[in-house]
This record gives structure tokens, sequence and C-alpha cells, in this order.
């Protein structure tokens, strides 16, 4: 088989322009309103292009494939929380720590309380398809969010290694209540009283390490 060209597949385009970025926007949207309505097996490519009022060529533009399009709104759905909580901490720095983290919370549930039906749709599809390596990675970014957390907190006096430790413990306690609080009430949570757990489970918590 010496001398055969295997073709090489063309890198999908990034949307960088205001028009571009709108389109690929309007296919993130359309499968997200999908994904709520009849799950991620029964969509189809065509499906998601008419609701997006686009063509099959621009789907192909910027994703490969359903499964790659799903993964960009996994990934940028999570980092909006992220730059969400890293906003609340940039606003409240200095400030006790409660104070901090009951930011954060709110900041977390706010961007959930818009779209709950679809957040409880992401946080089942990501058990689907986020790899082992991409779990880790954007919970290793959120775990560094809490560290700045209580960085950022006028009256944390926990060293280097317990911020790690006490990060991550913060980190897990408010991805599980909020992921299965959505999972099990099929994305239609009680925010009011997922609010008070997560005070009640975080402040608890960090009060015997803070």
């Amino acid at each position: 088989m010496t001398g055969v060209r295997v073709p090489v597949a063309a890198p999908r385009r990034k949307p960088r322009q205001s028009r571009a970025r709108h389109t690929s926007q309007a296919l993130q949207d359309a499968f997200v309103r999908l994904l709520v309505e009849k799950g991620y097996a029964a969509i189809t490519i065509r499906e998601i292009v008419a609701v997006a009022g686009t063509g099959l060529g621009s789907f192909y533009e910027y994703f490969e494939n359903k499964e790659d399009l799903a993964r960009v709104c996994l990934h940028l759905r999570s980092k909006a929380l992220l730059l969400d909580m890293r906003a609340a901490v940039a606003t409240n720095a200095s400030r006790p720590w409660r104070e901090i983290v009951d930011a954060v919370i709110e900041a977390q549930l706010d961007a959930h309380r818009a779209q709950p039906l679809a957040w409880g749709a992401h946080y089942l599809l990501e058990r689907h398809l986020s790899s082992p390596e991409a779990y880790r990675k954007m919970y290793d970014r959120f775990v560094a969010e809490w560290v700045g957390v209580l960085d950022a907190a006028g009256d944390v006096k926990a060293d280097g290694p317990k911020k790690k430790e006490a990060a991550r413990v913060c980190q897990t306690i408010i991805y599980g209540l909020v992921a299965h609080t959505h999972l099990g009430t099929g994305g239609r949570p009680d925010l009011q009283a997922l609010s008070r757990q997560l005070r009640d489970a975080l402040r608890g918590y960090l009060a015997t390490v803070a």
C-alpha cells in the first residue's frame, strides 16, 4: 500500500468573526434546546440545523459531528460557571470567608436558575460523554478557583496544603449537591432549599479548617 496518500481531515473552523460566532452559538443553543426536548440519542444533525436556522454546510464548518458539538457545549457551559465563580470572588475579595462562599453559591445558582431543565440535561450528558481526562481537568480548574476563594478571604488561616485539600472538599460538596439535585428532580430543583443546603454544608465544613 505504498504510495497511497490518506486524506487528512480539514481542521474545524474556529468562530472568530461576529457572524461566525453567531452561527456557532445558534447551533449550540439549538442543540441544548433539543437535548431538553428529546434527549441526546434522539437528536439528529438535520434537526439541529433546522432549529438553528443554518445549513448542513455551516454545521460541518464548526463541528465534526453531533458528539463534537455536545462536548463543546459541555465545556463552554462549565467554563461559564467557572467565570461566574471567579467574578464573585473578585467582587468580594478581602471579605470574611463566609461572605465570599455565600456569593459563590448564589453566583452558581443564578447561572442554573435561568435554565434548570438544560442544566439537568447537561449533568446527565456529562456522565456519558466526558472523558476521565476532560472531567479531571475541569474539576481541577474549579478546585483552583476554590483555592482562590480561600486566598481572597481576609480571615482564613489555613496554609497552602490545607487550602488545597479544603478546596477539593468544597468543590466536591457544591458539584455533588448541585448536579445530583438537578438530576434527581428532573431539572426542577428547589433552588432556595439547595442554597440553604449548600450554605450549611460549606460553612459547616470550612468552620473546621479555615
